[in-house]
């Protein structure tokens, strides 16, 4: 069985007797939730979020240079006012460098002029060496970005994969 197959049985069995269709759009603790894309993380369950309650947005990394575009929706037409950035120990974005991924995608394609354009446009895909400094890099990035409103809390987390654990950094 294909995984999209398990997800649409599953799907069916939560539709099956679901009641929060009448949620309001805004998020109901008018907060944002920046956090990485990896697998090992799921903020509803690792915070207590419950349907309704916050925006998520992921991304590699949990980078908030990715995220301005979804805060400032978040915010502007949905009434957000705290941001939370959570970045997490044991992070993909560790491992490598902006030139070696340049260099990999550029590898799987020879030749091919379209793919070695794109990936050029990459200034950098945000990877980091420190996730504290991480952390600390994107809550000043977004205290100080001009679309993002001036009276807006932003703290800055980071999630322990090997203990469940948050710590704040900022």
């Amino acid at each position: 069985m294909s995984v999209f197959q398990t997800y649409e049985q599953n799907n069916a069995a939560y539709a099956s007797d679901f009641d929060k269709g009448a949620l309001p759009m805004p998020p109901a603790k008018h907060v944002a939730i920046v956090t990485c894309m990896d697998a090992r993380v799921e903020p509803a369950s690792q915070l207590g979020i419950n349907l309704g309650d916050a925006h998520v947005i992921r991304n590699a990394g949990g980078r908030a240079q990715d995220a301005v575009r979804n805060l400032v929706i978040s915010q502007r037409l949905l009434g957000t006012r705290e941001i939370l950035v959570f970045h997490h120990t044991d992070c993909g974005m560790q491992t490598f460098k902006t030139e070696q991924l340049r260099g990999i995608v550029k590898d799987a394609a020879p030749g091919d002029s379209a793919v070695v354009n794109a990936v050029d446009k990459f200034d950098s895909f945000l990877e980091f060496t420190d996730v504290e400094g991480s952390v600390t890099e994107d809550v000043v990035f977004l205290k100080n970005h001009p679309l993002i409103l001036a009276e807006t809390t932003v703290t800055g987390w980071v999630y322990d994969v090997k203990t469940g654990k948050i710590s704040r950094v900022v």
